[in-house]
């Protein structure tokens, strides 16, 4: 049965200025004088792993910083600024879902976020989206490496007895078309606000809405 994957939080919805306010507000609380830009943002999504990106930060600045310490309240911060905000899926997310679904078709959500992070989103789109609409959901504890490493996808088409060859991916940067790629999986680039200028050249195509019938239809079914 083919599978459509989506790879990341904003491929759901688009969070990545949510994130970015939340990694500042962790530098406050942790007395950092640091304050990333979006432009300054915008140059590290090219490849996934939040407390990665604070201790490349720290050592660019010369600064003593405990990542996982400063990473942990950014999640915390996110996590609540997610359940205050009023989110909405991102054009045509939700149809595809649905269409899948209707289809036959398997649907996953294959990050390598927290899973407090997977649950906050899902809450808060809830009943429009919740963790029963997708039959696999691979967080951040489900394997060793993070994207662009392929390790996730292998997990996601392990898990659901499938094939590379009958899947698709859907990824907002970079990194994570690598990995969808790597693992041999067809990828569309879903760019979010702050990845539109990235490198999606390995993807087979780059949309700003999805449509499910051109979804399914990279599938050859």
């Amino acid at each position: 049965m083919p599978a459509i994957l989506f790879g990341s939080i904003s491929t759901l919805v688009d969070t990545s200025e949510l994130q970015r306010r939340s990694f500042n507000e962790a530098f406050a609380a942790h007395d950092l004088n640091w304050n990333w830009s979006r432009e300054d943002y915008k140059s590290m999504l090219g490849s996934n792993g939040g407390a990665d990106r604070i201790s490349q930060y720290a050592s660019d600045t010369g600064t003593d910083v405990d990542a996982a310490a400063v990473h942990a309240t950014k999640s915390e911060i996110f996590q609540r600024l997610i359940g205050e905000t009023d989110v909405k899926t991102r054009p045509g997310v939700a149809d595809t879902i649905d269409s899948a679904k209707a289809n036959g078709l398997k649907v996953g959500f294959v990050t390598t976020t927290s899973r407090e992070n997977i649950d906050a989103l899902l809450a808060a789109l809830s009943p429009e989206l919740t963790a029963d609409s997708f039959d696999v959901i691979v967080d951040a504890s489900s394997v060793d490496a993070g994207k662009p490493d392929p390790a996730a996808y292998t997990f996601a088409l392990n898990t659901l007895g499938e094939n590379a060859s009958d899947s698709v991916a859907i990824e907002d940067n970079s990194g994570g078309v690598l990995a969808a790629v790597a693992a041999g999986i067809t990828c569309v680039a879903f760019p979010n606000q702050n990845t539109a200028d990235a490198d999606f050249g390995s993807a087979s195509e780059t949309v700003d809405a999805l449509d499910p019938e051109r979804v399914r239809a990279l599938l050859a079914i």
